[in-house]
């Protein structure tokens, strides 16, 4: 007759794992998560720098197809928007000139614009997450003329 739980003359034991061998594992997850993770969280944070610099490339080339079509930038009160909803006063406005709204920054805060730019003929930029000018890494300004 064969017995499922005998083998070789004893009883067979339960197939798991000792609480050493859970707690050896989890020390060597532990200090894996320490040495990647810091790695990880800065790729993500420099993923929307990047992400901002291409966000402000688009919007520059679309301003470049509204001064092309009315013959000057909006101004600085008409902001953005004007690439999205015609302003009283553009004639030959032929837009709009991006496909959804004026985006907001990855840091979910809207960017700013300037006509007459002080450090470019346009400005067109973002205060990155602490959103106060200045800052180092994630907390650093993001322009058009970087």
């Amino acid at each position: 007759m064969n017995q499922p739980f005998r083998r070789r003359g004893g009883l067979r034991r339960g197939r798991g794992f000792t609480l050493m061998e859970l707690l050896v594992v989890l020390a060597i997850l532990g200090l894996l998560i320490s040495l990647v993770g810091p790695q990880v969280l800065n790729q993500l944070g420099g993923a929307k720098t990047k992400t901002a610099r291409i966000q402000i490339r688009d919007l520059e080339q679309a301003l470049e197809m509204y001064k092309l079509d009315v013959g000057r930038y909006p101004g600085t009160r008409e902001g953005l928007e004007a690439l999205v909803k015609k302003p009283a006063n553009a004639a030959g406005w032929n837009g709009p000139y991006l496909k959804s709204d004026v985006p907001q920054d990855p840091w979910r805060q809207d960017y700013h614009y300037k006509y007459p730019g002080e450090r470019g003929e346009v400005d067109i930029f973002t205060y990155g997450q602490n959103g106060a000018p200045g800052g180092d890494g994630e907390d650093a300004d993001v322009g058009n003329w970087q």
